[in-house]
């Protein structure tokens, strides 16, 4: 540029200076937008599902969720009273196989305040309130399962329990329950963030069922099955977990941990780093034994169908005779027939159905004799 057109651009500044400044507001205008842009993006689904008008605070939240601030006495005794008097009504609930008694049960129980707890402990970096909560999660589990214990001993006639619905349900958690902890964990943490969405946690509580699986856990340890206990342990460790993380991501993305990680700087955001590894291990330790159940069953469900098809065959020579009903009791195949007859040996169907399931069950046949008589 000649010094010549340099005069006239200062000439035509000193002219038009309104000019010049609209240049540079537009210029800063554009950079606020594309600045604001970017801040708004990560942003953006997080103030579609907790807007900043009905957000509560963090510190309210905490509040809520930390038994050990504020008023701790009437925190504790009201968390030790609900809990203790949830855990009577699930274990009767799961004697008496009463649905209606369970659900119950999940409304009233409170061992999510201290499971939410630990996911808000993660998000803010606070390793003493999560250890805390943990303290509160695993002592109710534990008060819980000492109550099914109990009613075991004290109530007679408890040794078919473990035939009822409410424990099948509970005893083999697969992959699909763990999706369901997890959306139930991400609804739960939504309306505990949201000012405007407290009339669905009852539900939320009946989905996400804390009590109900320890109480089966005690109830299957005091009659003699541990393998059930092991598999309702289960399913309330994946909830658990589910909640954990569901109430990390909410959390994080409401910005709940914002301020406390630039407090703390660098080895606050190490000691979330380590916090948040720590949750993705026990997802995936629940996980695994959740997917391998899901394989499992269906498997099973599968086998079940092909010794269906080889019990049909077996019957198929004798007149009026008909396949009922196979399940499986345990490890054992039940196969139930109804004929007005004798049955042929039993020896070509245990060899078909050896061939069909990798571990050769025991073959029960139940025998019905009779016929279909139609008026």
């Amino acid at each position: 540029m000649s010094a010549q057109d340099v005069a006239h651009t200062l000439k035509s500044d000193r002219l038009n200076p309104c000019a010049h400044a609209r240049t540079e507001s537009e210029g800063q205008t554009m950079s606020a937008r594309a600045v604001g842009t970017g801040e708004r993006r990560p942003r953006r689904l997080a103030d579609v599902l907790v807007p900043q008008s009905q957000r509560r605070e963090w510190a309210a939240v905490a509040d809520r969720l930390d038994l050990d601030a504020g008023d701790t006495r009437a925190k504790r005794s009201a968390f030790w009273v609900m809990l203790v008097l949830a855990g009577v009504i699930a274990v009767c609930g799961v004697v008496t196989d009463s649905t209606a008694t369970v659900i119950g049960a999940m409304i009233i129980a409170p061992l999510s305040t201290p499971i939410l707890g630990i996911g808000l402990g993660i998000v803010v970096a606070d390793r003493a309130a999560i250890l805390r909560s943990v303290g509160y999660v695993l002592g109710g589990m534990l008060v819980v399962v000492a109550l099914g214990l109990l009613v075991t001993l004290v109530l007679p006639a408890t040794t078919g329990v473990a035939g009822n619905s409410q424990v099948t349900g509970r005893t083999a958690p697969g992959i699909g329950d763990l999706a369901a902890a997890f959306a139930t964990g991400f609804a739960g943490a939504i309306a505990l963030t949201r000012r405007d969405l407290g009339d669905i946690l009852p539900g939320i509580a009946i989905a996400i069922s804390l009590v109900p699986p320890p109480g089966v856990v005690g109830v299957c340890l005091g009659v003699g099955q541990p393998a059930l206990a092991a598999g309702a342990l289960l399913l309330f460790g994946s909830n658990a977990v589910a909640l954990v993380v569901a109430a990390t991501v909410v959390f994080s993305a409401v910005g709940y941990g914002a301020q406390a990680r630039a407090a703390r700087g660098a080895a606050g955001a190490r000691r979330r780093r380590s916090t948040t590894l720590v949750a993705l291990v026990a997802v995936l330790v629940v996980a695994i034994p959740m997917v391998a159940n899901s394989v499992q069953a269906l498997l099973a469900d599968l086998w079940l169908r092909q010794a269906g098809a080889a019990a049909q065959e077996w019957v198929a020579g004798i007149d009026d005779a008909v396949v009922e009903d196979v399940s499986w009791l345990g490890q054992d195949l039940v196969v139930e027939v109804r004929s007005p007859g004798e049955l042929p040996d039993v020896a070509p169907l245990v060899d078909q159905v050896d061939s069909l399931v990798p571990w050769e069950p025991r073959v029960i046949v139940v025998h019905t004799v009779g016929e279909r008589v139609e008026p």
